[in-house]
């Protein structure tokens, strides 16, 4: 890569937090690309080159998101290994996602703009509905192989995660509590196991 090409991925990269930091201490419709720019330490010009517009820049800010919630472990489906101990993974490495102080930024960005005009997330939730979580993947795997029980893969999927993030992210996001220590996360992972599988295990 030649250094003029690194120069304009630092110059991206440093509109894209510039528009975070913006984005998150005044809201979408308040933030102004000229102050973008300045936060930024570039030229207005410059971010237009990157971004036409601000919704735009949004949209971009979605998207690494999207990219940062489907970036998580994949673990393919073993029938040689306990359930158990495969769903460990996965679980542990999405409280790792929900703990990263990149990701709770960008989620909270994308949650206060979509609150106050929900049309903005719609192109999220089209891109969310391309592809499927691997856990839900991994579910499906498991009832075929006659492991578990024959519910809704994504309802099955949701609920699990909705135990997690109701002590790992949403205290976060909404109330500013902090992140869950190793022991706690341990203890979430544990209780939300044994009640998927006392409910789904065959």
């Amino acid at each position: 890569m030649t250094a003029p090409q690194r120069l304009t991925d630092r110059k991206r990269e440093a509109i894209i937090q510039a528009a975070i930091a913006e984005f998150r201490a005044n809201g979408f419709d308040i933030t102004s690309m000229d102050k973008i720019a300045a936060t930024a330490g570039v030229s207005k010009r410059t971010v237009y080159n990157h971004f036409p517009s601000k919704e735009e820049l949004f949209a971009e800010i979605l998207n690494q998101l999207w990219a940062r919630v489907t970036a998580e472990q994949e673990t393919a489906y073993r029938p040689d290994l306990p359930l158990r101990d495969q769903m460990r993974l996965m679980l542990m490495a999405k409280l790792q996602m929900l703990a990263d102080d990149n990701f709770l930024d960008l989620a909270r960005v994308a949650i206060a703009a979509t609150i106050h005009s929900p049309e903005r997330a719609q192109n999220m939730v089209a891109r969310m509905g391309e592809r499927e979580e691997g856990l839900t993947v991994w579910i499906r795997a498991a009832q075929a192989d006659g492991r578990l029980k024959p519910v809704d893969p994504e309802f099955a999927a949701q609920q699990i995660q909705g135990m997690l993030k109701s002590f790992a992210f949403w205290p976060q996001i909404s109330m500013g509590m902090p992140g869950l220590s190793p022991e706690m996360q341990t203890t979430v992972v544990e209780s939300a196991l044994d009640m998927f599988l006392a409910c789904y295990q065959l």
